[in-house]
């Protein structure tokens, strides 16, 4: 039985005169009436393998019916290659069409469609070079986080997607309910009865699992969670998504020291997994799209990341002498802007800042003994601004509980989360990774629903 293989294996192949198979999508077809000279592709690898095909020994109006788009089985010698910029070709001795393309509708019969053009055929552009690069990437990250904390000997801890609680406190959340949207129940005071809907009270997909993973570190000691987040965030912009994916490592014993070490060595672990693995998809991005991305991605894995003070990086942007869109003091929350000047401009490197005003911060982060900042930390990165934002985590219950009353989060809602820090509390910190905005920065594209197979976004859930 003949065994399909992947193209990727044929190209690097010096294995010239054997019998092979193929299976794949054409992406074009040229020749004349003795010859069809047919590029395949497979989704293995970026570059496409030629099939040659003698016209005379197949059904002639089998291969005039084939064209961009069409799904082929090919068998056929592996030979050496004459032509530019391929080593390998195969010269077909049997073809079988899986599905034709009809050439009027497809839309991917001509190049240069913009990615706008794209995102509308969500279920097609997968098929296109910089779509297929994108997610074979996409793919490298996700196992890359993987085998990074397995290495590093944490656990993979799955958190809820549907909760009552707002790790955030944004309150910009999905509800989830069974609950009849045109005529709740309610309560004497007008308020939707919950006790009535399906897990008898209000629920949301969740913004993050850092909270519940918190109670995993606190057990295990180190945890990982990789999952889908929701925010119902009213954000046309490119860098927002109402559904995507998030890395929230959660360590005991860890201060914001460890914490930025972490971060570090994880980040460089994975731009350098890429390097390592994926260069030809990021020699086609750096031609297409970034003529800078491989530069760029080889000064992260051998640059060490400048670690400063949130009032010193405030001291810095208000000396620059730049016009900033939004005004700069201390207090303020760093807008991307801010972010960019201090990594792309001030330093040229990533930059961690620490110890954040507690005013534009979580309730769960450790309080200074100044009780003004807070062992946040955020890391920065050229052109994406902050891609990790975490924190060494407040274990006092007593402070802790100050806070959330402060705030005025209802204690009905965090008990639990309180409760871990009456019994064996410990020192411990966490961040979290948006997954888009890693791919975003390692393929250099410029629109987070560009490495996003099916992007949901405000009135966009088609596909």
């Amino acid at each position: 039985m003949q065994r399909r293989e992947k193209i990727r294996e044929l190209l690097k192949t010096g294995d010239i005169g054997r019998e092979v198979e193929v299976k794949g999508w054409v992406r074009t077809k040229r020749g004349n009436n003795k010859i069809a000279f047919i590029a395949m592709n497979d989704g293995s690898v970026i570059h496409n393998i030629q099939v040659v095909a003698d016209i005379a020994n197949f059904d002639a109006e089998v291969i005039k019916s084939i064209s961009t788009g069409a799904c082929l089985r090919v068998t056929g010698v592996l030979a050496e290659s004459m032509g530019k910029g391929q080593s390998v070709e195969i010269q077909a001795k049997e073809i079988e069409v899986y599905g034709l393309a009809d050439s009027s509708t497809y839309p991917l019969q001509k190049k240069g469609h913009s990615l706008e053009f794209l995102r509308s055929i969500a279920h097609l552009r997968p098929r296109t070079n910089t779509f297929g690069a994108v997610f074979r990437i996409r793919h490298a990250l996700a196992f890359a986080i993987h085998n990074y904390f397995n290495e590093m000997g944490f656990y993979y801890l799955h958190t809820p997607i549907i909760t009552g609680s707002d790790a955030e406190g944004a309150g910009e959340m999905f509800r989830v309910s069974i609950l009849d949207p045109k005529n709740p129940p309610l309560k004497k005071n007008g308020e939707v009865d919950f006790s009535e809907d399906f897990f008898g009270r209000e629920t949301n997909l969740t913004v993050s699992g850092q909270l519940e993973g918190e109670l995993g570190a606190l057990a295990l000691s180190q945890i990982y969670t990789f999952g889908p987040t929701f925010r119902a965030e009213n954000s046309n912009t490119p860098r927002h998504l109402a559904e995507f994916w998030m890395i929230e490592p959660e360590m005991a014993f860890y201060d914001i020291t460890d914490n930025m070490d972490l971060a570090e060595d994880f980040l460089k672990y994975l731009v350098k997994y890429i390097l390592e693995n994926n260069m030809d998809d990021l020699e086609f991005l750096n031609k297409m799209y970034d003529n800078e991305l491989i530069e760029r991605l080889k000064s992260i894995v051998s640059d060490e990341f400048v670690r400063i003070g949130y009032t010193e990086a405030i001291e810095i942007l208000e000396k620059s002498g730049k016009n900033f869109e939004f005004p700069v003091k201390w207090g303020v929350d760093l807008q991307s802007e801010h972010e960019r000047y201090l990594v792309e401009q001030h330093f040229n490197k990533p930059v961690i800042l620490t110890d954040y005003p507690s005013e534009i911060k979580a309730f769960y982060m450790k309080q200074n003994e100044d009780r003004k900042t807070v062992r946040a930390m955020d890391v920065l990165f050229p052109r994406i601004g902050e891609i990790i934002g975490g924190s060494q985590r407040e274990e006092n219950y007593e402070k802790l509980e100050g806070r959330i009353k402060e705030l005025g989060i209802p204690m009905k809602d965090l008990w639990w989360y309180l409760e871990t820090r009456k019994f064996g509390s410990a020192p411990h910190s966490g961040f979290g990774l948006g997954f888009e905005r890693m791919v975003l920065f390692v393929t250099g594209m410029s629109n987070i629903r560009d490495v996003i197979p099916f992007p949901r976004t405000p009135k966009n859930a088609d596909f």
